[in-house]
């Protein structure tokens, strides 16, 4: 099981805590949004697979860049309505049977496959 506890510190400053890591979250410039912590989720959990991948089928691919990009919707209620992801492979050429086996497997990431499966968020208050 998957678990975060989150500390508010004071004002806008969260520490948050997770199996093995501690991290500050804040809007006031110490930390990382609670916004761009989900995007940088979505890329990494994506990077992840694109390293699964290579691994799987014996890709040499050394560094890459993933590029996500959203913003706020100004009507109500506020969200992101679109996420732009780019995969920069750094050169690395793929033909398009390997290109369309690497976007169909990491489109299985467990974040994608959460903001498509539009989860059940249960909120309760102690």
């Amino acid at each position: 099981m998957y678990k975060a506890r989150i500390t508010c510190k004071e004002g806008y400053l969260f520490e948050v805590e997770t199996k093995d890591y501690r991290f500050n979250m804040g809007i006031r410039g110490v930390g990382a949004t609670p916004s761009d912590a989900l995007l940088a989720s979505l890329g990494s959990c994506i990077g992840l697979y694109i390293r699964k991948y290579a691994e799987g089928v014996k890709l040499d691919l050394g560094q890459f860049d993933i590029k996500v990009e959203a913003e706020l919707s100004q009507e109500k209620p506020v969200s992101f309505r679109r996420i732009d992801v780019s995969i920069d492979l750094k050169g690395l050429l793929l033909d398009e049977r390997r290109r369309k086996s690497l976007f169909q497997f990491v489109k299985n990431c467990p974040v994608h496959n959460t903001f498509k499966s539009d989860p059940d968020i249960n909120i309760s208050i102690d």
